[in-house]
């Protein structure tokens, strides 16, 4: 396992919460550093990819010519964790996307856009998560996943819905802990980037 003071975690830095998963990950000992380039991404061992809305991660990450290379990263064993919007970018099927939204992929699940409701139907609740425990979690606009292979691992439910959950080197929530001030989903994550050995190009 890779000490954590070693590793360089980024956020993909396109819009969306970057300055808060930034003090996050710092906060649990690797570098952080933003993520707009695919030189900058060459250089990072795991990628957080923050809330926002999908359909314009989705857009920009096209224009920063992002898309491509944060999938083949992906495919070959980079960790990655989203929240929110970022859940919706790992999923394989978004089942009310727009037509010309695409994904990152990666977890081989299907999740519904907005689910959960609009801005003015934001909440908290307190939700248990494997692995963590129990965590206060914010759900803004948030996804919720409606189905999962059995490669999928299932972390947590919130109102019967699952919220969180885990493939392999990859993590998504439908909920924001960058938010709360908790560590642990984060500490999890850089857990898992420590785990994986995935040498940083360049």
């Amino acid at each position: 396992m890779t000490p954590v003071a070693d590793l360089t975690v980024g956020v993909l830095a396109l819009q969306g919460d970057v300055r808060e998963h930034l003090r996050m990950i710092e906060a649990c000992g690797p570098a952080a550093v933003p993520v707009r380039r695919p030189e900058e991404l060459a250089r990072v061992d795991g990628l957080v990819i923050p809330g926002g809305e999908s359909t314009t991660i989705s857009l920009l990450a096209r224009e920063f010519g992002l898309l491509e290379p944060v999938r083949d990263r992906i495919k070959r064993g980079m960790p990655a964790y989203g929240s929110c919007a970022g859940m919706i970018m790992l999923a394989e099927e978004v089942l009310d996307g727009r037509p010309d939204q695409q994904t990152f992929g990666g977890i081989e699940m299907a999740v519904r856009r907005n689910a959960f409701g609009r801005q003015v139907d934001s909440f908290e609740s307190d939700t248990e998560i494997a692995r963590v425990g129990t965590v206060r979690t914010v759900f803004i606009r948030a996804p919720w996943v409606e189905r999962v292979t059995p490669a999928v691992e299932v972390l947590g439910r919130t109102a019967g819905r699952i919220v969180a959950v885990r493939q392999g080197h990859l993590l998504a929530t439908a909920f924001h802990p960058e938010l709360t001030g908790d560590l642990r989903i984060h500490r999890l994550f850089v857990d898992m980037v420590g785990q994986v050995t995935t040498p940083t190009e360049g």
